[in-house]
């Protein structure tokens, strides 16, 4: 029995499933990975049958050269054209491997292409939801099967089928009795395969996603690897990434047995085949039924029956393991993007407001497949989810409750109240990570529901709490809003928060990495960074949540310092635990379990609400 947790963000944990394992997928889901390479898979078809017309001219030649030793007949030409046809079917075989292989990797290509397109667009609770290594595995790993349905024998299988047919219809001339008992053998093991075949594909697609366990749970322990060694927990961490290791090894060599099953088939089927040809033609050739060149002719015919035989029924493998992975790299695609959700929401008419954003009766719940708010005082481990269980209904956790207040344009509004309060969600809302569950939230008057949510977040700067630094340089973390920022702009706004040493200590300025996470910088210079990143975008709405929790006093006034600058004409929106950051604002809305219990200004709420007066009496360090 597995378990599963939920962390700060929302993000479930647990181990022996990834939750969504996705139906098995048909063979047509796959069709259309496949015809986007039509016009080369064409071509190779086209060879195939070349290499089909060759491999089924041999044997008639080798007959006729028997024929003509035995006769005591020149060979003349014959040998030649025989020659001949044995390079061009290698020729023709090597190339056709080529094409298939570059067509498999376009195939990869394009389905990660698709995977990574939808994946980026989901709805942000999709990924509170999944597990960040499970995500990467789909993209990565599954992804990969893919290419082994063109490289491990599925258009070769067709191209197979030709020369089979046609070896089928030359054994039927030369001798009927032969071919009858060559088809009974081979029927049984095409009964064989086919009765294996589903076994492959489920036990494919569960080994993916313990590859899928195995990639998050790595994911899981390097992304907190700082974490484990100060908690000493690092064997503790080990034997949790051998577990899901050992248990995708197990369920790799339980492919491996079902396949192995597969694999000697067409080879038993050959020999058994083989020894019957050749005993009962034996005796057919003693009793002058037919010739020796007839018999030679055969056993040819036979070889060239079994080997597309060999590769259906290595087809069949691949193919099934390709059609587990596809389940789960469908699963992801057929869910519906943040675009497409939209289409179910229903806004509000839109009203008349000079507030540049408003709350207006707003109450909201993550459901269990939503995160809570952080440091909410709901436990969110209190209701562990099996992942593998069938869906249950959604528990809603309520986060706010009839929120109403508005930000008039071009103020500055804090956000106050102690821990879980709902200010990290009233954010989230405004960016539309998460739509209300009543209500309506305002952009000038308008329902953002009704608003593109692109156009929406282009009038947003957003500086997150825990202010995340993507892997790469300086610039590409600035520039993440605005591609067309000069060297110049971003050296300006790096000056204003007090960035510029971050410049100096490396030769590469701008271009000098920051680590994983950034981990090459300091809390306080990534939190700066961050916003240096909003404030060059210098959008009409910023949003800063607890943007200075990280700095020292003295790098705190001076972000001030640039905030204010900057902000001038612009409407802000700050949550924050420090007296200094709330005392100077226009307005500050109290919030306490998610409903708004005081707004007016610092000297109003001291007078009018207790709470707040408690919270700025403890420098709203709460």
């Amino acid at each position: 029995m597995s378990t599963t947790t939920t962390n700060r963000g929302g993000t479930r944990r647990g181990r022996g499933g990834t939750g969504d394992e996705g139906p098995r997928a048909r063979f047509s889901q796959l069709l259309p990975y496949l015809l986007e390479h039509k016009k080369v898979l064409t071509f190779v078809t086209v060879l195939s049958v070349l290499g089909a017309a060759a491999s089924l001219a041999q044997p008639l030649l080798v007959s006729q050269v028997i024929t003509l030793v035995e006769k005591g007949s020149g060979l003349g030409a014959l040998v030649w054209l025989l020659v001949g046809l044995v390079v061009a079917s290698g020729l023709i075989s090597g190339y056709q491997h080529y094409l298939l292989q570059r067509t498999g990797e376009g195939v990869v290509l394009s389905s990660r292409k698709r995977l990574v397109g939808r994946m980026l667009r989901l709805p942000i609770s999709e990924f509170d939801t999944r597990r960040t290594g499970d995500l990467v595995s789909r993209v990565g790993s599954d992804t990969t099967l893919l290419r082994a349905v063109l490289t491990q024998g599925l258009v070769e299988a067709i191209g197979g089928s030709l020369t089979f047919i046609g070896a089928l219809v030359a054994m039927l001339i030369i001798d009927p009795v032969l071919l009858g008992l060559t088809v009974l053998v081979i029927a049984v093991s095409v009964v064989t395969v086919t009765l294996l075949a589903s076994r492959i594909r489920v036990a494919s697609q569960q080994a993916q996603n313990r590859v899928g366990d195995l990639a998050a749970s790595v994911e899981r322990a390097i992304s907190a690897v700082r974490t484990v060694r100060a908690a000493n927990a690092t064997d503790r961490e080990i034997a949790a990434v051998e577990d899901d290791a050992v248990g995708a090894w197990r369920m790799g060599i339980t492919v491996a047995k079902i396949s192995a099953l597969v694999v000697p088939v067409a080879g038993i089927a050959m020999q058994v085949s083989f020894l019957v040809v050749l005993g009962v033609g034996g005796f057919r050739v003693a009793s002058g039924a037919i010739t020796v060149a007839s018999l030679v002719a055969f056993i040819l015919f036979l070889f060239l029956m079994i080997l597309p035989l060999g590769q259906a029924f290595g087809a069949v493998t691949s193919v099934n393991a390709a059609l587990g992975a596809l389940g789960r790299i469908q699963a992801i695609i057929d869910l519906p993007s943040e675009g497409e959700a939209d289409a179910v929401v229903s806004p509000a008419a839109p009203v008349e407001s000079d507030d540049a954003i408003s709350f207006e009766g707003v109450s909201f719940g993550y459901s269990q497949s939503s995160p809570v708010e952080p440091n909410s005082p709901v436990e969110p481990d209190a209701s562990p989810v099996e992942p593998d269980a069938s869906p249950v209904e959604p528990v809603e956790t309520g986060v706010l409750h009839d929120v109403t207040f508005g930000a008039p344009r071009g103020t500055r509004t804090a956000l106050v109240g102690p821990s879980g309060a709902g200010k990290s969600t009233i954010l989230a809302l405004i960016e539309r990570f998460y739509d209300p569950d009543a209500g309506a939230v305002r952009l000038g008057g308008v329902d953002i529901r009704a608003l593109d949510r692109e156009e929406l977040r282009a009038q947003i700067g957003y500086v997150e709490q825990d202010a995340p630094v993507l892997a790469g340089s300086i610039r590409q973390n600035l520039t993440l809003a605005t591609p067309d920022a000069t060297d110049a702009q971003c050296i300006d706004v790096l000056h204003a928060v007090n960035l510029t040493e971050v410049l100096e200590r490396n030769p590469l300025g701008l271009d000098a990495p920051v680590g994983e996470d950034g981990v090459m910088l300091s809390g306080g210079e990534r939190q700066r960074l961050a916003i240096a990143r909003a404030l060059l975008a210098a959008p009409p709405i910023l949003l800063l949540d607890e943007s200075t929790s990280s700095l020292d006093g003295l790098n705190e006034q001076l972000l001030r310092k640039a905030i204010d600058a900057v902000a001038e004409n612009r409407t802000l929106i700050v949550i924050a635990h420090r007296l200094s950051t709330v005392v100077d604002s226009d307005q500050i809305v109290v919030l306490d379990h998610g409903r708004v219990i005081g707004v007016g200004t610092h000297s109003e709420l001291i007078a009018s609400t207790p709470l707040y007066k408690e919270l700025a009496h403890h420098q709203l360090l709460a």
